[in-house]
């Protein structure tokens, strides 16, 4: 049966506990572990995941933002000379709406290029009638009332010329497009709360083993008059210097692959995909993460080595 401390044993114990002598009173782990490396690879995970999905969400707004005052008159005549009949009459009722800042007819040959990589030669055959195009910028979104109102402004207009025109909302043509988005942001969040997860079950497995290998260590310190504070800021310390090192090196893989990924987006110099660039929030919140990630894991490290030192009494 072992004695309990004496009086003088108790002073040395709390003398040895302050300071930095108690980071030496159980042995240290180092960077060679596997713990920081797994942080790391972690943290690069979600700023990656992060920074997809801030910039799915900035593509997504400033697509609605584009397209949300537009809308497209098409005019489908196969005789030449009316749909140009058509077209201009169509353009001139338009102009003269309170709603309408600007009108564009779309020329032929721009049509003809963008349907050229789908029909091939036959886009600039005649034998191909492609409907005229009217681009209608507005000086808001409109709602579906004043929509109506515009598709009656071009019946009448066209009434006399026996043509018809079909307004479409170019934001609606997006529409799957923006659904795909939205689907890919809470992809991006769900392997974020899955990456946070693991990180935290890897700190708990890594405490955990730590305060089992060390428990007899523990013991003594706690015969000696030690505290489970006292106890829990020892294993504190080594949590906060692997989370550090772990979420700095991943934070830095992680902006490398973002850098990567950001050129190879940008070569396709595409004005859509140029929308999805990271502003200065976007930059702040990326840069939040790592500092999240060492709150976690000395979170949860202290609180594993609470409930293993709870279950020595």
């Amino acid at each position: 049966m072992s004695t309990p401390p004496t009086l003088e044993d108790r002073e040395v114990a709390a003398v040895a506990m302050k300071g930095s002598m108690s980071s030496r009173l159980l042995p240290q782990t180092r960077f060679g572990g596997p713990i920081p490396w797994v942080i790391a690879i972690l943290i690069a995970l979600v700023v990656i995941a992060a920074a997809g999905g801030l910039s799915l969400r900035n593509l997504a707004e400033n697509a609605r933002a584009d397209l949300s005052d537009a809308v497209t008159v098409q005019i489908a005549e196969a005789d030449a000379e009316a749909r140009t009949a058509q077209t201009q009459a169509a353009a001139d009722a338009l102009g003269n709406s309170s709603l309408v800042t600007s009108v564009r007819i779309v020329p032929e040959d721009e049509l003809e290029a963008l349907l050229e990589p789908w029909l091939g030669a036959a886009a600039a055959s005649e034998d191909v009638p492609i409907p005229a195009l009217i681009d209608v910028e507005l000086n808001r979104r409109a709602s579906a009332q004043e929509i109506a109102q515009l598709q009656s402004v071009l019946d009448t207009a066209l009434a006399p010329l026996a043509g018809e025109a079909r307004i479409d909302a170019q934001s609606d043509w997006l529409r799957p497009v923006y659904n795909a988005l939205a689907a890919l942001q809470y992809l991006a969040l769900a392997l974020i709360a899955l990456v946070g997860f693991a990180t935290a079950a890897a700190v708990w497995l890594a405490a955990r083993t730590a305060f089992s290998n060390h428990r007899e260590t523990v013991e003594i310190i706690h015969l000696l008059g030690g505290t489970d504070a006292q106890v829990t800021r020892i294993f504190q310390r080594s949590v906060l210097r692997d989370a550090v090192f772990g979420a700095v090196i991943g934070l830095v893989l992680g902006l490398a692959a973002v850098w990567l990924l950001g050129r190879q987006f940008a070569a396709l110099d595409s004005g859509m995909i140029g929308g999805g660039g990271l502003d200065w929030n976007d930059w702040l919140v990326i840069a939040a993460i790592p500092v999240g990630g060492v709150l976690l894991a000395l979170i949860t490290g202290r609180i594993t080595i609470g409930f293993a030192l709870k279950s020595m009494l």
